[in-house]
């Protein structure tokens, strides 16, 4: 059976141009820490694709240190401070922050004291976009990079974390942009790379892969790209909608990132529909990846005011770039074919 991945928020599949400059990256054995002329080798490939990242984010007054991911990104920035956020944030925020900004119907955010909060740019679940305040204490734009304009350095935002495998580079790079010269207290204490804040030595292949991801993720913003995956959305919201009225949209009505459908179809659980889908050939989710293991309905549909039965009848579909309009109704023909069955099964 061929497989169609429609899963790109929990991760997106590595970008041929990632794949190309990471096995560049195997043939440079020095330790970018060492002074001879192998670890400079290291060090300057680190430190161009540290600019490539920061020029591609529009950070270029900004400093990036590079960690595991943006949960280590979040622990970073965080762990120790009096930040407050919305419960329609990821985990990797929630374990850090008191979690009680209110949120809407629609799942936007209001931020009163924005020194004192951070706010995700985009909710992987929904893909609701919120509108960052100036002076924003941090942001994750895990989910936007790549599909959404963001300037660093014009977004009033001062610091904000971000992970490498959700915009087409490797798994477990991420970084963190800080203003230039920022002390923070680092997590993983050792020797002095990334300028003190983050000992260990730098994972190069890795963020050679990165850097590389960042920029053709850039390029397919600037070509609109994800104009066209956003109509592919379109398309497969309008085509179940008219086969099953009974299934919702969340964040229809409001800005939202350009891949993301979540539909909750009530009295059918997100887990039963994702194990369908999965039988039919289609990779999709049923909310976030890093919370996806565990039976319990969405705390980001439940913030929006959802009851518990209708937030665990959630199945989230993400496109990528390279999704097709036939990929899309393939998956509109499967899920309705299953839907079918389920309500034979029930009546």
């Amino acid at each position: 059976m061929s497989r169609t991945y429609l899963d790109h928020n929990a991760t997106t599949p590595l970008r041929p141009e990632a794949r190309e400059a990471m096995v560049a990256a195997m043939d440079l054995v020095g330790n970018p820490s060492s002074v001879h002329a192998e670890g400079r080798a290291a060090r300057a490939l680190v430190e161009r694709s540290r600019e490539t990242i920061l020029e591609a984010l529009g950070a270029a007054q900004s400093d990036l240190v590079f960690t595991s991911g943006a949960t280590e990104s979040a622990a970073l920035v965080l762990a120790g401070r009096d930040v407050r956020a919305a419960p329609v944030e990821h985990d990797a925020v929630i374990a850090w922050t008191d979690a009680t900004l209110p949120v809407d119907a629609e799942g936007r955010v209001a931020v009163a004291d924005p020194a004192a909060s951070t706010l995700q740019l985009a909710n992987s679940e929904t893909g609701v976009v919120q509108s960052l305040p100036q002076g924003l204490a941090v942001s994750d734009i895990t989910q936007g990079v790549g599909r959404l304009p963001y300037a660093h350095d014009w977004s009033g935002v001062a610091m904000a974390i971000l992970s490498a495998h959700k915009f087409g580079g490797p798994k477990g790079a991420g970084a963190l942009i800080v203003p230039r010269g920022h002390v923070l207290d680092p997590r993983i204490r050792g020797g002095g790379q990334e300028m003190g804040r983050r000992a260990g030595t730098e994972n190069v292949v890795a963020i050679a892969g990165m850097a590389a991801a960042a920029r053709a993720a850039l390029r397919d913003l600037a070509d609109g790209v994800w104009d066209r995956v956003a109509q592919f959305r379109n398309i497969l919201e309008s085509a179940l909608e008219a086969d099953s009225p009974d299934t919702i949209s969340v964040g229809r009505h409001g800005p939202r990132l350009p891949n993301t459908s979540l539909m909750l179809t009530p009295g059918w659980k997100g887990e039963t529909q994702v194990m369908a889908m999965d039988l039919a050939g289609f990779a999709v989710s049923s909310g976030s990846a890093c919370s996806s293991g565990k039976v319990r309905a969405s705390r980001t549909l439940r913030a929006m005011g959802m009851d518990e039965g209708t937030a665990a009848c959630a199945l989230r579909v993400s496109l990528g770039p390279d999704t097709t309009e036939e990929e899309v109704l393939r998956f509109v023909d499967a899920f309705s074919a299953a839907r079918r069955k389920q309500r034979n099964r029930a009546a």
